[in-house]
């Protein structure tokens, strides 16, 4: 290689490490604007698997994709564990969160300056100080209950709750065949209980636009106390006849919503 190539080479690759360390990620060729980096937050009773069918329409769009495992230990951990996540994406990012991993989302991404857009799928978007368990039930309407839940004790010396067979169809997965809804409740994680009292601390929708998708039929999180946290987040809301389990059953829907944020 000539000196002059050499020095054009060694230009190059420096000005590429400017425009990562100014703006986190490198340019998309041909000045056109970077796409986010979309992560994916499943809630409890479910997996990252859920969210297969929105994860390949989003591929297909061009975007990059994460839907890391939420441990579903704790508000506090849950929150800490996925923002280490967060602190290895270079770049724009969008932030989805389905029921439970709404919780975690607004925690996590408080203070990340990245963060650009948070998206809620029947999910929960709570306020400082508020608790699951009384955010559930801030409008009547859940069939979650005490009765339809298993606990079972864990190692940690905590107790996991699990939704058990004959209401998991009805309150969890409503929208989908019998034969499905079976799977979901074989293969499904638990949550510790500690999730249910724990309160949330600042919320990243008071800074970060937000959009929201409200699943009308759903049996975990009425539709009612859906509606009350998007309106007060002042986020961009679209509604779908679905159960709680809308990133399964309107897997388009989901998608679209997650695209419209990061545009």
């Amino acid at each position: 290689m000539s000196s002059v190539s050499r020095r054009t080479v060694l230009a190059g690759t420096a000005a590429a490490a400017v425009a990562v360390a100014a703006s986190g990620t490198p340019a998309a060729a041909g000045g056109q604007k970077v796409k986010p980096t979309i992560v994916l937050v499943h809630g409890a009773f479910a997996d990252a698997a859920g969210w297969s069918g929105v994860v390949k329409r989003l591929i297909r769009a061009g975007y990059p994709v994460l839907a890391p495992a939420n441990p579903l230990r704790g508000v506090v951990s849950d929150s800490a564990y996925l923002a280490s996540v967060l602190a290895t994406v270079a770049g724009p990012i969008v932030l989805v969160g389905h029921s439970y991993g709404g919780f975690v989302i607004t925690n996590a991404a408080t203070g990340n300056p990245n963060v650009k857009a948070l998206v809620y799928v029947a999910a929960f978007a709570p306020d400082a100080g508020e608790d699951l368990a009384h955010l559930q039930n801030h409008f009547p309407g859940t069939e979650l209950t005490l009765d339809a839940l298993d606990f079972r004790p864990h190692l940690d010396g905590g107790t996991d709750g699990y939704v058990k067979r004959e209401f998991f169809h009805r309150v969890f997965a409503g929208d989908l065949s019998p034969a499905d809804a079976d799977v979901l409740w074989a293969t499904q994680r638990p949550g510790d209980t500690t999730t249910l009292q724990t309160a949330s601390g600042t919320p990243a929708w008071r800074t970060i636009p937000s959009y929201f998708l409200i699943a009308r039929d759903d049996r975990l999180i009425p539709a009612a106390v859906q509606r009350f946290m998007a309106e007060r987040a002042g986020a961009r809301t679209i509604e779908v006849r679905s159960s709680h389990v809308a990133l399964i059953s309107q897997p388009k829907a989901v998608a679209d919503l997650i695209v419209r944020a990061a545009r």
